[in-house]
């Protein structure tokens, strides 16, 4: 029989501390009208001085591995863009804290595609006979990284952390993942850029600047990228899968914008009752946007057993992903700090 890679529990964090619209707009020099009506976003969270993406990532991982019922895991997989730090990896230390004995254990770079990435990289391994079970964490902490000057970016983001824990199963039973569509266009690199800390900035031996260390961004351009790729990279995985449209019980995109997402459903000819939103709750939280709203809805009651979901995201580098899976019958919790 096939090997397949089936989704076993679901866990999420973000920090307590939430920052209004009002609270950042005072920052940038905008307002809760004005960040609504172009984002969809009423509010995110921003982690507290000390606290670090690796505990954000711990936090969430508990709670998936709680909901799959414990265990040990083969593999370790940390989706960030802001790791604890440059090196080593984040993600032995965060196995380590959890107990989790020596696992496989590395991080992954792909900016808001880090999570459907990670995944994919998961399900190979399982599907392949490598491993039988992965934790898979996606998190990020950008508010220590934003250019409060540059007010289309600022305004976005939030910090968060979503897992998930597979095992080895049946293709056919829920939550079984169903493929993958992968893609990169590094022509496009330059479209947001974090350039301190790389061989690039430093082979020039001077000391960054201060707008090094912050977020440089052309958001613009990334939007219509952004619905352009995660529109057509989930156009070919419904035909590679072979579903169509009306197959398609929620789509999970990633929560960059809720405009951005309106956009690919119609282009895609989903009904927007069926498109999940959580961005309005904790704004563009990268790589842990996707794990979040589905573990939101999930301890919601959104979804019923063999819900049949797709999820797409789309990240700088530029890069995109996107997947498909029937849910399963398993206990999520809440968002922890939500």
């Amino acid at each position: 029989m096939t090997r397949a890679a089936v989704l076993e529990g679901l866990g999420a964090m973000v920090p307590p501390r939430i920052v209004s619209n009002d609270e950042i707009g005072e920052l940038v020099g905008s307002d809760d009208t004005w960040i609504r009506t172009r984002t969809g976003i009423h509010q995110r969270h921003w982690a507290e001085p000390g606290t670090v993406t690796g505990d954000l990532a711990i936090a969430a991982g508990e709670r998936a591995m709680r909901s799959a019922g414990g265990g040990k895991v083969d593999l370790v997989i940390l989706a960030t863009s802001t790791p604890n730090q440059p090196m080593p990896a984040t993600a032995p230390e965060i196995a380590h804290r959890l107990g989790l004995g020596t696992p496989w254990a590395y991080d992954l770079s792909a900016a808001c595609t880090g999570w459907v990435y990670a995944m994919a990289n998961a399900v190979g391994a399982i599907s392949s006979g490598l491993i039988d079970r992965a934790l898979v964490i996606g998190a990020d902490i950008w508010s220590t990284r934003l250019n409060h000057d540059d007010r289309a970016s600022a305004i976005i983001f939030g910090d968060g952390a979503g897992a998930a824990v597979l095992r080895a199963g049946d293709p056919d039973e829920p939550g079984a993942f169903q493929g993958f569509d992968l893609g990169s266009d590094g022509g496009h690199h330059d479209l947001a850029l974090l350039a301190v800390g790389g061989s690039r900035q430093r082979s020039y031996r001077q000391p960054p600047s201060e707008q090094d260390n912050l977020l440089a961004m052309r958001g613009k351009e990334l939007f219509s990228h952004a619905v352009e790729r995660m529109s057509s990279s989930s156009a070919k995985l419904l035909d590679r899968i072979g579903w169509t449209v009306d197959d398609v019980d929620w789509f999970a995109g990633h929560q960059a914008n809720s405009r951005i997402l309106y956009a690919i459903s119609d282009l895609l000819k989903v009904e927007r009752e069926r498109v999940l939103l959580h961005i309005d709750r904790v704004g563009n939280t990268s790589a842990a946007s996707i794990p979040l709203a589905l573990t939101h809805a999930a301890a919601a009651g959104t979804f019923g057993v063999g819900d049949r979901i797709l999820s797409t995201a789309f990240g700088v580098g530029l890069n995109w992903g996107s997947t498909a899976l029937t849910w399963p019958d398993i206990k999520v919790d809440g968002v922890l700090g939500d």
